[in-house]
């Protein structure tokens, strides 16, 4: 299962993952998979009052990627098809340290763990970035009702917690390689030199595993 590629895509609110993952997915021909977001029926109450429906809001989302990634072992074992994610599941934890209180961050935390014993590690993350302008405004582009009282200081604290985060995965996950970009720097979206740019990284990374892991052609 590990030989197969599992790229996941991470990055604070509104700055092109699910984009980004459906482009590698076409050129790969990979399994997309989308984390389930419109559906979480939360998710308006948590941004007009975080400290109230923090909770409940991590909660479904935890379940809801428990359940993808339990499916995506099927993927692999079955239809032997790599995968491309939108998201990580370690995302929950950036989400829920910063807006859960401490009782229930050690709580939630206890739940994540035993969730997610087991379950599929991706063998490249690629990590996206950009400046607090460029991600309000494309918050601000998609126009999700829900997202119009999102705070441009909650994006700017969480943007922090990324890069933080990002750090220390680096660090403790030395084996899986992250490839980082910035979206002030690079539109994948609109110019497709930039697209191609960040898929022949891909490319390479994935070439490089393969030889480490003996299983080049």
């Amino acid at each position: 299962m590990e030989s197969l590629p599992f790229i996941t895509v991470e990055g604070p609110i509104g700055i092109g993952k699910t984009s980004l993952a459906k482009a590698i997915s076409e050129h790969f021909h990979y399994h997309l998979l989308k984390e389930i977001v419109d559906e979480n029926p939360f998710l308006e109450k948590f941004y007009q009052n975080i400290d109230e429906w923090s909770f409940q809001l991590e909660m479904f989302f935890l379940c809801n990627r428990y359940k993808q990634l339990e499916d995506i072992k099927e993927n692999f074992l079955f239809f032997k098809k790599p995968v491309v994610a939108d998201y990580h599941i370690f995302k929950n934890l950036i989400f829920a340290k910063r807006t859960l209180k401490e009782e229930q961050y050690f709580k939630y935390l206890k739940i994540f763990q035993i969730l997610t014993e087991g379950m599929p590690q991706p063998n490249l993350v690629i990590y996206l970035n950009a400046s607090l302008d460029t991600v309000m405004e494309r918050i601000k582009m998609r126009g999700r009702e829900f997202e119009k009282n999102i705070s441009s200081d909650y994006i700017k604290q969480l943007s922090v917690d990324y890069q933080k985060f990002m750090d220390d995965f680096k660090l403790t996950h030395p084996d899986i390689p992250v490839l980082h970009f910035n979206g002030d720097e690079l539109d994948f979206v609109k110019n497709s030199n930039d697209l191609n740019y960040i898929l022949d990284k891909i490319t390479l990374t994935l070439q490089e595993g393969a030889k480490i892991h003996g299983t080049s052609k």
